[in-house]
């Protein structure tokens, strides 16, 4: 049986004669081989997240040089508040030490203060883990 003959008036589009790679000559679907025409390029805007960061940039390199700039000029006053904290603090660490020495000073001169000083004991005694515990206080 022979194979019917297609005229190439007859093969619709999209279909060719291809070679394959055995070299047997056969129509096959073929995508179409006309370039596809390049689109100019558009010019696009440029977006806002864009613009509000090339504003903002030289904004905040200019607070930071401001901030520079007066930290430069506060810096003598700075340095002074620092010497005042710390002489501040060695003043309050002096007092807590001396109000007390003074005020014993002064109970022994003045004889306010007691006559030795006061010792207790305590014996305290629990049987168990949870039992009750019982003691004794001994003043001398």
């Amino acid at each position: 049986m022979r194979q019917p003959v297609i005229l190439p008036a007859e093969i619709p589009p999209g279909v060719d004669w291809v070679t394959l790679p055995n070299g047997v000559r056969t129509l096959a679907y073929t995508h179409p081989t006309t370039p596809a025409p390049t689109a100019l390029p558009v010019a696009q805007p440029v977006p806002a997240w864009a613009k509000t960061t090339a504003l903002l940039a030289p904004t905040v390199g200019g607070g930071i040089a401001a901030a520079g700039i007066g930290l430069s000029y506060a810096a003598p006053g700075l340095i002074a508040m620092s010497h005042a904290l710390w002489s501040a603090a060695a003043l309050l660490v002096a007092a807590v030490i001396a109000v007390p020495l003074l005020i014993r000073g002064a109970r022994r001169a003045t004889g306010t203060g007691r006559a030795g000083s006061t010792h207790i004991t305590q014996n305290i005694t629990a049987t168990g883990l949870f039992g009750h515990a019982k003691g004794t206080i001994h003043h001398r």
